[in-house]
């Protein structure tokens, strides 16, 4: 058999097994285990598994990951993120939309200390949405923008979803996690210029606190809130400006986060036995999980490679379809996009990615290969946030469904996610468009 037809046939397989509800590294590393004995033999498979595993354990950017997913379980677990929205809450509410407009800010800042999307949402649907559909607002708008807020976990740093990427891009995570933070601000610009000129239009959507709360509220009390609700800002802070100024490497950068947020937590009496526990079997079932996953992409990609598979890819776009550099990546965020539908980030990544990244380096871009692997990994982050929200498959909007109150219909949810994945896809096109948004900052800290 040529072995194009071997790799359609292993695409086809792996993406039976998991539409048949198999975790994605297990369907995954079956069809690449199965495929590397039928090809070379029970040598052939025992060398790939052994290589793969030698090669992620001697990854050392690896070890941020324990670290980042640890802090945030603790910022969640010990409530820190309880007093960041108390301090919006108070701020904000006195305009029209304030508290959604502190609801994003609240997502921004959970998604930077954080790196998981499923994490902030739980933030926001638990702290933000019973508040604010008690105050009034309107539930479409605000059910939107909390799934749009908490996909930014997986583009600003520490984005889990690009530590992946990186791996497989073989690119620094560090210039990658760098590459998302002024896209990530975008995105955020964009949502509260939405949540600002639909209130401003409507007011009726975001109305503001009475004057009766505002005046029973002190300054000595707006200034409590101000201390307690800043130290989360505190903790990213000390993480990330060492790490920045060049002081500690990134491994060192996510300990120390760690650290200071454990030794937070415990000041503020925040931390209990429980607390304790949940942390630590989510930090290590969140991390090995992600190892598995990326343990099954290697060992497929290391397949997929010596198959040929990327050439037949590169000789489908350039020769079969006639396309040039820019329609090509264009044609790749669509089928992103597509995918997105019916699976998820770490699904598409270890699919397709191993397959369009070799192309993509390839392209006359008018950037250096290096930049068009960062700046692609920009590109492929945005489309897996649309991927979230989007249906029929899209894991916010049950997540989103199986946390509100009764009265937000599913229907409800599905409806307010249409300007946010339009605004996303603006972004996206924005980005295209001006690759320096993403690419100016890791030149600036790595070029120094």
């Amino acid at each position: 058999m040529p072995y194009e037809y071997i790799a359609i046939v292993m695409f086809m397989g792996m993406m039976a097994m998991l539409m048949t509800g198999q975790r994605v590294f297990a369907g995954i590393g079956f069809v690449a285990v199965v495929a590397t004995i039928a090809l070379w033999g029970d040598r052939g498979g025992y060398d790939i598994a052994f290589t793969t595993t030698i090669k992620l354990m001697n990854w050392y950017p690896m070890l941020t990951l324990p670290m980042f997913v640890w802090m945030g379980y603790v910022m969640s677990e010990a409530r820190l993120a309880d007093d960041l929205y108390k301090m919006f809450h108070v701020w904000f509410g006195p305009i029209p939309g304030g508290l959604a407009i502190g609801t994003i800010l609240l997502m921004v800042l959970i998604s930077a200390m954080n790196g998981l999307s499923v994490a902030g949402l739980a933030i926001g649907a638990t702290i933000a949405l019973p508040e604010l559909l008690k105050r009034g607002y309107d539930k479409r708008m605000v059910t939107g923008i909390i799934q749009g807020g908490s996909s930014l976990g997986i583009l600003v740093p520490p984005s889990i979803v690009l530590v992946l990427y990186s791996m497989i891009a073989r690119q620094p995570v560090g210039q990658i996690w760098l590459a998302g933070v002024f896209p990530g601000l975008l995105m955020a610009g964009f949502f509260l210029l939405y949540v600002v000129i639909r209130c401003g239009i409507n007011p009726k959507l975001g109305p503001p606190l009475s004057q009766e709360e505002r005046d029973s509220i002190t300054w000595g009390e707006k200034i409590r809130l101000l201390r307690a609700g800043i130290l989360p800002v505190v903790i990213f802070a000390s993480m990330m400006g060492p790490f920045v100024l060049g002081y500690v490497s990134l491994v060192e950068a996510s300990v120390v986060g760690a650290m200071i947020a454990t030794l937070v937590a415990l000041v503020k009496g925040r931390i209990t036995k429980k607390v304790w526990e949940n942390c630590l079997v989510n930090t290590l079932g969140v991390t090995c999980m992600f190892m598995w996953i990326l343990l099954a992409a290697m060992a497929f990609g290391a397949v997929f490679d010596g198959l040929g598979a990327v050439k037949a890819i590169e000789a489908f776009f350039l020769e079969d379809l006639g396309l040039g550099p820019w329609g090509i990546v264009i044609l790749m965020q669509v089928s992103f996009l597509i995918m997105g539908m019916f699976l998820d980030d770490t699904a598409m990544l270890v699919i397709v990615a191993p397959l369009y990244i070799p192309l993509v380096a390839k392209l006359d871009l008018g950037m250096p290969p290096q930049d068009v692997l960062i700046w692609y990994g920009v590109l492929y982050t945005i489309t897996c946030q649309v991927a979230y929200i989007t249906p029929p498959f899209g894991y916010n909007l049950f997540l989103m469904r199986a946390m509100a109150p009764d009265h937000v219909s599913l229907s409800d949810i599905y409806r307010s996610i249409v300007p946010i994945v339009a605004i996303m896809i603006l972004t996206l096109a924005v980005i295209m468009t001006f690759p320096e948004i993403a690419l100016w900052l890791p030149h600036q800290v790595y070029g120094s």
